[in-house]
C-alpha cells in the first residue's frame, strides 16, 4: 500500500469539508464577478447552439462577447476586492466552455465536419489543449516570478486562441469561398492544430497586464479615441476587424518572444545569482581541480598567550 495514500485521502476529505466562502454572510460585492462569469458562460453555450444551427454570425458574436466579459470579470473582482477560490475555479470552467468547446464546435460545423473523423479529431485536440492550458495556468498561480514576467503569458491564452482559430471563418465571410474546398480544409485543419499547439507551448506571448497599472496623462484621450474607434469598427465591419486583429496578433508573437529573451538576458546580467549556477556571482566557474586554500595556522595551546592579527600601520600590542 502506498504510504502517502492515507495522507492524500485526509487532505481530500478536508478540502471537501471546506466551506465555499469564509464568512457565513457573504457580501453582495463578492457575487458580482461571478455573475459576470456566468453571463460569459451563457454566451459560450449560446454560441454552441448557434453554431449547430448554422448561424455563424451570432455564434461568432457570442464568443467575442464572452471574451470581452472574460477580460472584465477579473478586473472587477480585484477592484471590488472580491477575489475568491470559488470564482477562480468557475472562471476556469467557463473559459474551457467558451474558448475551448464553443470555437471547436463552430469550426467543425463550419467546414471541418466535411473531413469526417479527421476534422473531429482536430477540433477535439484543440479543445483538450485549452483544458491543459487552463490547468497549467492554475497550477502556476502560486509560483514566484519577477514582476516583468507578468507582462507575458506562457503560451497563447485561451481567449486569444478562440479568436485566432476562427480566422478561416472570418475570411470565408469576406468572400473567400475557396476556403471550403477539400484541399484548403486540410490546411485549415493543420492551422487549427497549430493554434492548439501554441496554447500548450512555452512560447511567451505579450499580455499587456502591466499596461493597465499606470497610463501617462498625455495618453488618456488617445486611448479613449482608439477604444471607441475599435468598438465602432467591430460593430460596423466585424469580419474585417477580426481578421486584421488576428493577423496582427499572430505577427506580434515573434516580437514578444524576442523581447522576452532580451529581457531575460538583461535580468541575468543584473542578477547573475538568479540563474543558480555556481560561480555566477564572480563570473568564474568552479571546477573540481581548483586547489583548496591552505589551512590557517592554529594559535599555540599552551599558557595564556594570545595572538592578535597585525594590520598595516597598527603598532604591535
Amino acid at each position: 500500500m502506498d504510504p502517502e495514500l492515507p495522507t492524500i485521502e485526509q487532505e481530500t476529505s478536508r478540502r471537501r469539508r471546506r466551506p465555499m466562502f469564509r464568512h457565513a454572510r457573504v457580501p453582495v460585492r463578492l457575487l458580482v464577478p461571478n455573475f459576470v462569469t456566468l453571463l460569459g458562460l451563457c454566451a459560450g453555450l449560446t454560441s454552441i447552439r448557434m453554431g449547430i444551427e448554422g448561424r455563424y454570425d451570432l455564434a461568432l458574436a457570442a464568443i467575442v462577447f464572452a471574451a470581452a466579459l472574460d477580460g472584465v470579470d477579473g478586473r472587477i473582482a480585484r477592484a471590488l476586492k472580491a477575489s475568491s477560490r470559488f470564482g477562480a475555479e468557475l472562471d476556469s470552467l467557463a473559459d474551457f466552455v467558451n474558448f475551448g468547446v464553443a470555437p471547436a464546435f463552430l469550426v467543425f460545423n463550419w467546414g471541418l465536419g466535411d473531413l469526417k473523423s479527421a476534422g473531429w479529431i482536430c477540433v477535439m485536440i484543440f479543445a483538450l489543449s485549452s483544458a491543459l492550458r487552463l490547468a497549467r495556468f492554475n497550477a502556476a498561480l502560486d509560483d514566484e516570478k519577477p514582476k516583468w514576467q507578468s507582462n507575458y503569458f506562457v503560451g497563447m491564452p485561451t481567449p486569444a486562441a478562440a479568436i485566432v482559430v476562427m480566422l478561416p471563418v472570418y475570411l470565408h465571410h469576406l468572400g473567400l469561398d475557396w476556403l471550403k474546398s477539400p484541399w484548403m480544409l486540410k490546411i485549415v485543419m493543420l492551422y487549427t492544430l497549430f493554434i492548439g499547439f501554441m496554447m500548450v507551448s512555452t512560447i511567451p506571448t505579450y499580455s499587456g497586464k502591466l499596461m493597465g497599472e499606470r497610463v501617462g496623462r498625455e495618453w488618456v484621450l488617445p486611448i479613449f479615441v482608439l477604444a471607441v474607434a475599435y468598438v465602432a469598427m467591430l460593430f460596423t465591419y466585424p469580419y474585417e476587424t477580426l481578421a486584421i486583429s488576428t493577423l496582427a496578433y499572430l505577427a506580434m508573437i515573434p516580437v514578444s518572444w524576442k523581447r522576452f529573451q532580451a529581457k531575460a538576458l538583461e535580468q541575468e546580467r543584473l542578477d547573475p545569482q538568479a540563474t543558480g549556477e555556481p560561480g555566477a556571482a564572480t563570473g568564474t566557474a568552479t571546477t573540481a581541480s581548483t586547489p583548496e586554500p591552505a589551512p590557517e595556522p592554529t594559535p599555540p595551546q599552551g599558557g595564556s598567550a594570545r595572538v592578535f592579527p597585525l594590520r598595516p600601520g597598527d603598532p604591535p600590542r
